[in-house]
């Protein structure tokens, strides 16, 4: 029976400690609140609380969302009230400038490449071989003679020299 009553009295007490802890406010500065209880400062939602088991609350305002001004303002009913509401009313803001153009999220691997210029020469027939990873890449595909290092041979000779195909994937059946 005192086993009981002392377990209980344990239990209750956690109970208690975890509402004063739950209702503490955050650490000044603190942007999220961790899956773990730990507090994140960073900037950005996306991996704040990575290593945390993920973000249970975020503080911080997001960026992307930009905030609107409450439709409904209350109206003074007299002039006394016109004044304090007159001094606590924001200004209206003037014409705010269009925003800036966010950069683009991570761009992929294939997107990169796709955007560099292609190296001089290659064809139909040749390959590209990415002479840093000792990679080659097929006719018509996404890093075809777009590598920092390389160079066009037939896919025969980029085999004599140990080169793989690109995921595995060779170019002529």
């Amino acid at each position: 029976m005192k086993t009981a009553i002392r377990f209980i009295a344990l239990a209750a007490g956690l109970l208690v400690a975890q509402a004063a802890v739950a209702q503490a406010p955050p650490p000044a500065g603190s942007t999220g609140q961790c899956k773990d209880g730990t507090y994140s400062t960073a900037a950005k939602k996306a991996g704040a609380c990575r290593g945390h088991q993920g973000v249970k609350e975020w503080y911080a305002a997001d960026a992307a969302t930009p905030k609107t001004p409450s439709a409904a303002t209350p109206k003074p009913t007299s002039a006394a009230a016109s004044k304090v509401v007159a001094a606590s009313a924001p200004a209206p803001a003037a014409a705010a400038p269009a925003p800036a153009a966010t950069p683009a999220a991570k761009a992929s691997p294939a997107a990169k490449a796709a955007a560099r210029p292609q190296a001089a020469g290659g064809g139909p027939g040749l390959v590209w071989v990415n002479t840093s990873s000792n990679v080659y890449h097929c006719y018509g595909s996404d890093f075809y003679g777009k590598t920092k290092a390389g160079s066009y041979m037939s896919e025969a000779d980029a085999k004599a020299k140990g080169a793989h195909a690109d995921h595995g994937k060779a170019c002529s059946q």
